[in-house]
């Protein structure tokens, strides 16, 4: 499988360059998410992982929103139900726990890219759609971005990531107020905790953003910038002392590349380096 012949009737792939912009493509439904999104997204990830091609991500969404969240009117009554006929409730229960983890691989999907993802946000970014940016590693949005940590209101504990991603993102405090409230922010307020890099004043300038950051990482080594997120992604969990070990082993590994040779040699020639990622 290929971009090209990736095929999804929720998602859609563009390609330019060493640049892949996937774009969550369900604009009359502002993007929420169904079972098909949570079918594709792990599948798409999948493949962009292992197309050397690929050294960034843009995430996307069409239309004027970037993701409503979940479906309810879709996966609302299969998460409520756990199963049908006279299953007992301890199976109910087994079933329900097993599709929330699989829901889950949306998310995962893109925290575990070996390749750094970059949210493009305008509009609604609510619920789920919330999980997915956290999943990222740089979010810009647009002036119009309107996040929420909204479960609370529809009597859910989120699921799907923001809880455990943000933390690490805006701090404990600004979680705890977003999720318990369920409140809306604006961008310029999701800009001041942290939440997103960058504001911009259009979709146009917001998805402009997006893409030049996501080229000025593929312009780099690949293997230093696959490198780098994977050793920020070991921090967690780990003394310093352990994560300085984490870092010194992964370049025992990997600094004797042909990179490594052609940044150097680039320096010297006083010119732009022409990286291969081996």
């Amino acid at each position: 499988m290929t971009a090209e012949t990736f095929d999804s009737e929720v998602l859609t792939l563009e390609l330019d360059g060493h640049v892949a912009t996937l774009w969550l493509d369900r604009s009359e439904a502002r993007n929420a998410m169904d079972r098909r999104l949570f079918d594709d997204l792990p599948r798409a990830m999948a493949m962009l992982d292992h197309d050397e091609s690929v050294r960034a991500i843009v995430l996307a969404g069409r239309g004027p929103h970037f993701c409503i969240g979940l479906d309810l009117k879709a996966m609302g009554p299969t998460l409520l139900r756990g199963g049908e006929g006279t299953v007992s409730g301890a199976e109910r229960s087994k079933r329900l726990a097993l599709d929330i983890r699989h829901l889950q691989e949306a998310a995962n999907s893109l925290a575990e890219s070996p390749k750094p993802v970059i949210a493009a946000v305008q509009g609604y970014c609510i619920g789920g759609g919330v999980d997915l940016i956290a999943a990222c590693d740089v979010r810009v949005a647009a002036h119009d971005a309107i996040f929420s940590v909204r479960e609370a209101k529809m009597a859910i504990v989120a699921d799907l990531g923001s809880l455990q991603r943000l933390p690490r993102i805006i701090g404990q405090g600004h979680v705890a107020e977003l999720a318990l409230t369920g409140k809306d922010i604006d961008a310029a307020r999701a800009g001041e905790i942290g939440l997103v890099n960058h504001v911009l004043e259009s979709h146009e300038a917001m998805l402009a953003c997006a893409l030049s950051i996501a080229r000025e990482i593929a312009s780099n080594s690949p293997l230093a910038v696959q490198g780098t997120k994977a050793v920020l992604a070991a921090n967690d969990g780990r003394t310093m002392a352990e994560a300085l070990d984490f870092v010194a082993n992964w370049n025992t590994m990997y600094l004797s590349s042909a990179d490594l040779t052609e940044a150097l040699t680039a320096f010297l020639e006083k010119r732009p380096p022409h990286f291969e990622g081996r």
